[in-house]
């Protein structure tokens, strides 16, 4: 049996826990009722947190699912329709948040690498019609989840933004792990907000934080976050105890995702080397991968008996998620658990 704490746990980015330093900052927080708008840590978060993403104001929320959907409640009225991915994160796993939260109707688009492309954008954006509801918002999310954490760069971006001026659209962005995007394309997170109406930043992904996200547009767009929160039940008091954590995870948490990505590169070079896997490409923290010879079920239970935990994730795909909290030793674990998998695995047809 392997002890808990030696399992190299590649199932997600979230699984990270704050350690002694950050845990002792939390500790001693100055804090205050932030629904009075009076815990000055919140505050001076709030405020790194909107200079981080190049926009006028932030707000603090815990969770990633709450940010999107407080900006969707902003941006859109009921009736009104938003243009997203199909595999998206907005789409698939937030609990159906969009209709149910804001009266939406989501439209979902193919795409090859989880980011809309223009001419799928125009032929989905809706005419004037009262037949119709309204296009008012295109989500896009970046680095893109499903699609093997995938990176959409500035330039991609940029004319997205100008296709959506030009139809009248809001764009969101959810920047989950936005700064995965940015060191993969080598750019500050400001470059890949720019243009955007709003963005959304998990602080308890990758960067290390153990609860909550940003969400940051501009002053108006903000305040009228702000109101939406309380309304969805997410005022706080005294959450300078989190925001401590989210301060040091802005300040420190950028520089360790360089390692995340080398990392994720090893334990897709392993998988590259067996054509029993088809490899998505790997452009940040995420290996996705599928199994020609058995099921993604067996190929997980089989890593977890040697102490690797990894997830079955849509499309049949084996997702591995590269995280500060795990060791050199862990990302071997896994890369010779792959290896003991292919050779006695055939992806011919018996």
């Amino acid at each position: 049996m392997i002890e808990h704490d030696s399992v190299a746990d590649f199932r997600s980015d979230t699984v990270t826990k704050p350690g002694a330093a950050m845990r002792a900052a939390m500790a001693g927080a100055e804090v205050g009722d932030d629904v009075m708008g009076e815990d000055p840590t919140l505050i001076e978060l709030e405020l790194e947190a909107a200079e981080f993403l190049g926009k006028g104001a932030a707000l603090f929320v815990p969770s990633g699912t709450m940010a999107n959907q407080v900006a969707v409640h902003v941006h859109c009225r009921p009736g009104d329709e938003v243009i997203c991915d199909r595999r998206s994160h907005m789409f698939l796993f937030e609990g159906g948040g969009i209709a149910g939260l804001s009266g939406a109707q989501p439209n979902g688009l193919d795409s090859e690498d989880g980011f809309p492309e223009l001419g799928a954008v125009r032929e989905a954006f809706r005419s004037d019609d009262v037949h119709h509801p309204r296009s008012r918002l295109l989500c896009i999310e970046n680095t893109h989840s499903v699609a093997g954490g995938r990176v959409l760069p500035p330039e991609r971006l940029g004319q997205l933004v100008e296709l959506a001026r030009e139809l009248e659209l809001s764009v969101h962005v959810d920047g989950a792990r936005l700064v995965n995007a940015a060191i993969a394309c080598g750019c500050s997170p400001s470059e890949l907000t720019r243009g955007v109406d709003s963005v959304s930043l998990c602080l308890s992904k990758g960067l290390g934080a153990p609860v909550g996200s940003v969400l940051a547009g501009d002053k108006a767009f903000v305040a009228a976050a702000r109101r939406v929160r309380k309304t969805f039940g997410g005022g706080m008091r005294q959450a300078g105890i989190l925001a401590a954590a989210g301060l040091m995870a802005l300040r420190n948490g950028p520089g360790k995702l360089q390692l995340d990505h080398d990392r994720a590169q090893a334990v897709a070079s392993v998988a590259a080397e067996s054509d029993v896997f088809e490899l998505a490409p790997v452009e940040s923290n995420m290996v996705m991968l599928k199994t020609r010879a058995g099921s993604p079920e067996d190929l997980v239970a089989f890593l977890a008996s040697r102490g690797v935990l990894a997830t079955v994730y849509p499309g049949r795909q084996v997702r591995f998620v590269t995280h500060q909290d795990l060791q050199d030793e862990h990302v071997r674990r896994c890369c010779d658990a792959l290896a003991d998998w292919a050779p006695q695995r055939s992806s011919k047809p018996e």
